[in-house]
């Protein structure tokens, strides 16, 4: 009966992970009715917050402005030949509007605003068109801080200033400020499926750790590994990095990563779906043969280190920088006894996504550029970090390492598909 139980739950936790997966042509759908609310009621008011009324897209196929992606139609994979777009904000009408020099329109909100055959140079219509808007600014995607937001290449670059008039050259500024706050900003129609991604991610996980997948004494971290990538691509999926899996054990002789009963494992995977990303560690335990549940000491030991993520959001603040936030946190962990390591970063449109960074593995004195950036509601962050604890019998101090994803609302911040609090076991 137990067997039974268990190959019950494992079939329908590899059944609920593929269920949850929206058809291809379902997912286009999606992508495109956020793509096109966030055009029309998000856009703006960050347009309005940045003070800037004309922001430039400027890429050539295959060498994508990473924001130029986000605003492509999900039947668009690249960029097509050399695409523009233009965001214009009328103030005066309270209205957006959403141009691409091109031939044909960029999705049902990027209308089409080049006639080849009356100005046949593209560079050119471009001036043309900024002349009829008469914008206060003309922002540029370049960034020192931020690669997401430093997307222009030096030659649409010099191209864009070869084309433009005197008087627009004098109107050039960094986007930096408006391309992060686009990247960053979580809406609510994505909102509504994010959490079923972290539901998704943390199925895959439980199924890996798990005798489904492992058996003690054979199956290499490698393995593992592998299964990981296969499991998302027979999903349909893709993931943003490689995964990883990490063995601690106590003392022994056994060097190899061959996992083995006593073993603590630590696994680093993340997936990409609906232009979305997770990315989450979780730890399991290889239950001893005489052992029912893990060690009171591994438990202790997770139980300080969820106590440490605890500390870390409830000093989340809109305001105030990612270097505040991890000063006041260290601060606050070690002197509850916790050897503390945050690396906490926003993810979103891309796994290690532009916005308020908390620390990095060997930044713990904060970070310059991207930690000195305000905390901003309506965000998502990667919780990541560590603890290290000393356990009598291991070789070395025991590092729990977590990072689980969740929303900050502007008052509170909650995980999207809760977070792991006991440690998986493996019979």
């Amino acid at each position: 009966m137990k067997f039974f139980t268990i190959a019950t739950s494992l079939f329908l936790l590899v059944f609920s992970a593929q269920a949850q997966v929206l058809s291809v042509k379902e997912q286009a759908v999606t992508i495109n009715e956020v793509l096109t609310d966030r055009i029309d009621n998000l856009l703006p008011k960050l347009m309005d917050e940045a003070k800037i009324d004309c922001w430039l897209i400027i890429s050539r196929e295959y060498n994508e402005d990473p924001i130029l992606k986000t605003f492509l139609p999900a039947e668009w994979l690249s960029a097509r030949r050399t695409t523009m777009l233009v965001f214009y904000r009328d103030k005066k009408n309270e209205s957006i509007h959403s141009y691409a020099i091109a031939r044909y329109q960029v999705g049902k909100s990027i209308q089409a605003a080049w006639n080849p055959e009356k100005e046949p140079n593209q560079w050119k219509a471009l001036s043309k068109l900024i002349d009829s808007l008469n914008p206060n600014q003309i922002a540029l995607n370049t960034s020192k801080d931020y690669g997401h937001a430093d997307g222009l290449h030096l030659t649409e670059f010099n191209e864009l200033k070869n084309a433009m008039t005197p008087s627009q050259l004098t109107k050039v500024v960094s986007a930096e400020k408006l391309g992060v706050a686009w990247l960053e900003t979580r809406t609510a129609k994505e909102m509504a499926f994010f959490p079923t991604l972290l539901s998704i991610s943390h199925q895959i996980i439980k199924e890996g750790f798990s005798n489904r997948v492992i058996q003690p004494n054979k199956t290499s971290t490698n393995d593992l590994v592998w299964w990981f990538r296969q499991k998302v691509s027979d999903l349909g999926l893709s993931t943003w990095f490689h995964p990883s899996v990490e063995i601690q054990r106590r003392i022994s002789n056994e060097k190899d990563a061959i996992i083995r009963p006593g073993d603590l494992l630590h696994v680093d995977f993340g997936i990409s779906y609906l232009r979305l990303n997770s990315d989450v560690q979780e730890h399991a335990y290889v239950l001893l043969p005489n052992e029912t549940s893990a060690p009171s000491e591994l438990v202790a030991a997770f139980n300080k280190t969820n106590r440490l993520q605890d500390i870390l959001t409830s000093n989340f603040k809109t305001g105030i920088t990612g270097n505040e936030i991890l000063a006041a946190s260290i601060q606050q962990a070690k002197a509850e006894g916790i050897q503390p390591s945050i690396y906490t970063h926003p993810i979103g449109f891309h796994g290690h996504a532009a916005g308020t960074t908390i620390g990095m593995w060997d930044m713990q004195q904060g970070v310059p550029g991207t930690g000195d950036y305000a905390m901003r509601k309506n965000t998502c962050y990667s919780i990541e970090l560590n603890a290290t604890h000393t356990i009598a019998g291991w070789n070395k101090p025991v590092r729990i390492a977590l990072e689980q994803n969740g929303c900050y609302d502007g008052s509170s911040f909650d995980y999207l598909d809760g977070r792991q609090k006991t440690i998986l076991l493996i019979q």
